[in-house]
């Protein structure tokens, strides 16, 4: 099995590389490291791993026979795609018709990471894949949201006009080891202020939800989407809601910290809630999450706690 995997050296990414791998498959890892970053990959010395630094907005040659191109490159924290929203809308528009262009020309299974922001700021709760969304196209999230919603649609195109084997699947909050710590997604803002004994930021009051996913129950639920037959769009994520204040709290309680709890104005357009409904996941993938939040956040904060200077 030879798999083309873009995005190879950001978070998800690097664990998919690490999964791959153990699973026996030859890895070409493609990244132009603008938010990746290669001290994700320095642990691998396996010989059936490629790295190809490349951005994969322009054309990419691939010798010989792919089975898999997965296409996860792009910004995907607010902090990166607001930084870079042209660089965002071309990794979802022109990379991912490069990709499905590679995958067709190999007859390979095409899987696209997508993304919750599809459903933007929803209306419904919790978001089945049949939601269409509420997203605002011009607003400051406007340039990933529809980056991802376009990488949707050409994909089902190629699918149904090509009759290319794909896969989408919408990736809601994950966290775990080899977030960066800067970020700007609330994991590992948290967890790094509370170590370092600094304020912790809540926007608005704090009521709005999320549902946090542990790195490896996302990465056994993607590599069980790839190797299926399915074409339509599958939520991967953890249904458990906390607000944000609470996980706030949970993350001072596991950490020890005594910092205090700051709020500051919500962000535009920033979802009030976010829940997945997985019961096609579960259905079609016999896939949900294993790992409590509790332990998937001790094992988070090892990991930073190596690699983040504590002043708590």
């Amino acid at each position: 099995m030879r798999v083309v995997l873009t995005g190879g050296a950001g978070f998800i990414g690097s664990h998919l590389c690490d999964r791959l791998l153990a699973d026996g498959a030859h890895v070409l890892c493609v990244d132009n490291l603008l938010t990746g970053r290669a001290d994700n990959l320095a642990h691998i010395s396996d010989p059936r791993f490629e790295f190809r630094r490349h951005d994969i907005t322009t054309p990419i040659e691939v010798a010989g026979p792919v089975d898999y191109v997965l296409h996860f490159a792009s910004a995907a924290s607010p902090v990166d795609y607001l930084t870079h929203p042209i660089k965002t809308l071309k990794a979802g528009a022109l990379g991912t018709w490069i990709t499905l262009g590679l995958a067709k020309a190999k007859g390979a299974r095409f899987l696209l990471a997508s993304t919750s922001e599809v459903y933007g700021d929803p209306e419904v709760s919790p978001q089945p894949e049949t939601y269409w969304g509420n997203v605002n196209p011009i607003g400051p999230r406007g340039c990933y949201d529809e980056a991802k919603r376009f990488a949707e649609a050409i994909t089902m195109a190629y699918h149904r006009y090509h009759g290319l084997n794909t896969a989408i699947v919408r990736v809601f909050n994950t966290y775990g080891p080899r977030m960066r710590p800067d970020d700007g997604r609330v994991v590992p803002t948290l967890l790094t202020q509370a170590m370092r004994g600094e304020p912790l930021t809540v926007y608005g009051d704090g009521s709005q939800t999320r549902s946090f996913c542990y790195i490896t129950d996302l990465i056994e639920g993607i590599v069980r989407l790839v190797r299926s037959d399915i074409h339509d769009p599958v939520n991967l994520g953890n249904p458990e809601e906390i607000t944000v204040l609470e996980f706030a709290r949970r993350v001072t309680a596991i950490t020890g910290s005594r910092s205090e709890i700051v709020f500051r104005p919500l962000p535009q357009d920033d979802p009030a809630r976010r829940r997945p409904d997985i019961t096609r996941a579960k259905a079609l993938l016999g896939w949900e999450p294993r790992v409590p939040l509790e332990e998937g956040l001790k094992r988070t904060l090892e990991w930073f706690a190596a690699r983040v200077g504590s002043r708590a």
